[in-house]
């Protein structure tokens, strides 16, 4: 029965989410953690996290799914570097991608570049 309930409620939204909602209904009608885990694929770790922010009323951020990706290498950087391709002539991504490499140490792909050039409304 709870599989259908998540397999109807995925149609909304996402499946780590469905987990996450169906686990603190049965948290709060004390259904053991291990009975958890097997209803809602939710691992043990995440069900007793839960439980511990709903014991403590720590609620905020409950309902929001991170997303797990990479952190963005040139974050710490990212200005300085379209600074820099704004003031000098660029023909190419791996020109980018070069003067990246030499000037900050950071190797990133000649897709990562135009994935930048993209975001900053850029072109090469």
């Amino acid at each position: 029965m709870i599989e259908k309930i998540m397999k109807f409620l995925e149609m909304f939204m996402s499946r780590t989410l469905v987990k996450r909602i169906i686990s603190i209904i049965l948290i709060t009608v004390d259904v053991p953690n291990e009975r958890i885990t097997e209803l809602t694929g939710l691992c043990n770790k995440s069900v007793r996290d839960l439980k511990k922010a709903i014991k403590r009323g720590e609620t905020d951020g409950l309902l929001k799914v991170c997303g797990g990706g990479r952190k963005n290498k040139l974050k710490d950087v990212e200005t300085a570097v379209i600074e820099e391709i704004e003031k000098n002539n660029y023909h190419s991504r791996q020109q980018i991608a070069d003067m990246i490499q030499e000037r900050y140490g950071i190797k990133i792909s000649v897709n990562s570049v135009g994935r930048l050039l993209k975001k900053t409304g850029l072109s090469v």
